[in-house]
């Protein structure tokens, strides 16, 4: 079982799962809207050969959740923060959706701290024209792990709208664990996600205006292509092929949240990749 723990720094607070039995780093990033519990299974079935850590990125979980700094500087001297803490000069790097292009801008910047990368299923790797921002209202509305947020009038209500959601497909014990860690009450009495407004509008606006892949990275790179999930054509996998030079695609059975929904494949592709590259 993991422990939870926390990084104090000038700015936020940084809240993290720490499973700490094995000795290699290994570092789990959750997508937007989510929380570190997506990675329970994971962290578990890794446990005994690597040292793993999984943040709850700003404004997600229990982490801090300022007003208006969410850009991918921040969030990456957020995680080289936690590293330097735990004494990591490097690690091995899982991502999932929006923290994808996270990883990429990332293993740009600064890849002596990135040993090898996995994405999983990511998401808005191109920089995105300005006048997409006049849809995102509409994303707002329709995007699934979006509608999660609330206002809910209890509890109850919250979690039939979670079931119904592709991360909750089977509602079960991991499912149920994650949807608990990521709701709470709110000072007028009604539930929403702890993933605030604030972070949602200022991560989408720096995604919009941020290129993830620029420029040729040679960090062991594996790309999960859930088989449901959003990256099914060859136009989207281009950007990868391209500029990823020591890439590995693999498919696995599952949606978006494959960790979550078919976790038993999920683990062991993750598992097969990093014995390669350890």
């Amino acid at each position: 079982m993991p422990i939870r723990q926390s990084l104090s720094k000038s700015d936020i607070q940084v809240s993290y799962l720490e499973w700490n039995q094995g000795k290699e780093p290994l570092l789990l990033l959750h997508g937007l809207a989510d929380n570190a519990v997506v990675w329970s299974s994971l962290g578990d079935y890794l446990a005994a050969e690597y040292y793993i850590v999984a943040p709850d990125m700003r404004g997600h979980g229990e982490s801090s959740k300022p007003e208006t700094d969410y850009s991918f500087e921040s969030a990456i001297a957020d995680l080289e923060a936690l590293m330097d803490r735990l004494g990591w000069s490097k690690a091995h790097v899982v991502a999932h959706s929006w923290s994808g292009k996270l990883a990429c801008i990332w293993a740009k910047q600064n890849p002596a701290r990135l040993r090898s990368l996995i994405l999983v299923d990511p998401i808005f790797i191109w920089k995105i024209p300005n006048f997409f921002k006049l849809t995102f209202p509409l994303l707002y509305r329709v995007l699934p792990f979006l509608k999660g947020m609330g206002p809910f009038a209890s509890l109850e209500q919250a979690e039939v709208q979670a079931r119904k959601l592709n991360q909750y497909q089977d509602w079960n014990c991991l499912q149920q664990q994650v949807f608990q860690a990521g709701i709470e009450q709110k000072a007028d009495g009604s539930w929403g996600s702890k993933f605030t407004i604030a972070a949602r509008d200022r991560i989408f606006e720096e995604v919009m205006r941020v290129p993830g892949l620029t420029v040729t990275i040679d960090t062991p790179t594996l790309f999960i292509q859930p088989e449901k999930g959003v990256n099914r054509q060859q136009w989207q996998l281009k950007p990868y092929k391209t500029h990823l030079t020591n890439l590995d695609i693999c498919q696995v059975p599952g949606n978006h949240w494959a960790f979550l929904t078919e976790s038993q494949a999920f683990n062991s592709t993750v598992a097969a990749f990093l014995k390669r590259h350890s």
